[in-house]
């Protein structure tokens, strides 16, 4: 390296740079001859995918070999976020979206996607958000929650082309007294699409169902008109997802306020897609509860959102059987029966939270039970008594643990969703 500084008269600052640069490209171009193969779902296998480094707009910036089927690997926006809705639609499958809190949950979450060879949808919540900042300190003004969710965005931009699929990144519910948490996250992606011509964030969830429906449009209409001018997409919500999750307590809600109508349906496509045509998805209720129950407790009819697509297709002449892309939330418990048909009406999307952390506490409770006579102390274990016990009680063990749990989890969601090997279909 003096050598090479010496030649090229560089600073001190310049060979660190050129070392710095040399060394990344070094590593990609190792894992672009990588062959090696990750065990997957049911046997199947998925190649490692190349990367490349390329210099864009000033900085160097990694980006992942297209998928198989041709879509972008690494955080997908705008039209190429629309291929892949398009894409599961026609081939009837859905993404599913985990709410994230910390690095190790997003973690798992790509690593799924990659074993999958599936896209996958990296969501934040306001309580998610608020959580990656760290809760020693104060949520004022929502500010916590903002720099928060931005930080576990910029942590999955900053790894997600290494896993070779496409990822969404996503927020959560946000209802009216959250608005100041959604603008903002808005304003940091006008500020990221000034500079990288797309937004920080893909999607960002509106859930204004509490509110009366004409004031619910007459926002989104107003939010939607701001995002699609950075190519960011908006879901909305319509009607009530029963249940409890992330403070939001829907638990004494009207039964009837569980199951949208196709006129209601119909209202958001009239109000919608005059602004921004088919850049925006539905939150519809058909008997979704969030939290777990067991099967048979709730009544899910997946068939409202059939009736719904044949009333607006019907209104509007259309061609197409299928105008609306479906969300479906609080769907644990349900079926796979009840799933597959939801995604049949056009379901692109399901919420996993629950789920997922149940699976993370599984993965650390099993790692304890298995390893629990060396996780009473830093030194003796069954091994001896001055035998230490550091490689055990290290958190990256545990918590991988945790992980690996929960990729297990979210092979068995792809299959509920129709999605193993999407990217291939």
């Amino acid at each position: 390296w003096n050598r090479l500084a010496a030649h090229n008269r560089l600073s001190p600052l310049g060979t660190r740079i050129v070392r710095t640069l040399v060394t990344m490209a070094l590593s990609m171009a190792a894992t672009s001859c990588m062959s090696a193969k990750v065990s997957a779902f049911n046997g199947k296998t998925v190649q490692a995918k190349s990367v490349k480094a390329q210099a864009a707009r000033g900085a160097l910036k990694v980006e992942a070999s297209a998928t198989s089927t041709g879509f972008k690997a690494g955080v997908v926006t705008g039209k190429d976020f629309i291929k892949i809705l398009d894409h599961a639609r026609d081939n009837e499958y859905a993404i599913p979206a985990v709410n994230c809190t910390m690095s190790p949950v997003t973690n798992a979450c790509l690593e799924a996607a990659k074993v999958a060879n599936a896209p996958i949808i990296i969501q934040f919540s306001n309580g998610g958000g608020y959580y990656n900042i760290g809760k020693g300190v104060k949520n004022e003004n929502q500010k916590a929650a903002i720099a928060g969710s931005i930080a576990g965005a910029l942590h999955v931009r900053a790894v997600a082309e290494f896993y070779g699929v496409p990822v969404i990144l996503h927020t959560d519910h946000c209802a009216k007294k959250l608005l100041t948490w959604f603008d903002g996250l808005l304003e940091a992606n006008e500020d990221y699409f000034s500079k990288y011509g797309e937004p920080l964030f893909t999607s960002h969830m509106l859930d204004l169902s509490e509110e009366p429906i004409e004031e619910n449009l007459e926002i989104c209409k107003k939010y939607l008109k701001r995002m699609a001018a950075i190519d960011c997409f908006l879901e909305m919500e319509i009607g009530i997802t029963g249940g409890e999750e992330d403070g939001v307590d829907n638990t004494d809600a009207n039964p009837e306020d569980l199951y949208s109508k196709p006129e209601e349906i119909y209202d958001v496509y009239k109000a919608l897609e005059p602004i921004a045509p088919g850049f925006y998805s539905v939150a519809a209720a058909f008997g979704n509860v969030h939290g777990v129950y067991k099967a048979g407790n709730v009544k899910l009819t997946p068939s409202i959102l059939g009736e719904a697509q044949k009333y607006i297709k019907e209104k509007e002449g259309l061609s197409v059987d299928k105008p609306v892309y479906f969300v479906f939330h609080g769907g644990s418990g349900s079926s796979r029966a009840e799933i597959r048909e939801a995604i049949g009406y056009g379901v692109i999307k399901m919420n996993i939270d629950t789920d997922t952390q149940w699976s993370f506490w599984d993965g650390v409770r099993d790692y304890y039970q298995k390893f629990e006579g060396y996780l009473q102390g830093q030194i003796g274990n069954p091994e001896g008594e001055d035998k230490p016990n550091k490689n055990k009680y290290d958190p990256r063990a545990w918590i991988r643990a945790a992980e690996v749990s929960t990729v297990n989890r979210l092979m068995v969601a792809y299959e509920d969703l129709n999605a193993i090997d999407a990217l291939s279909k």
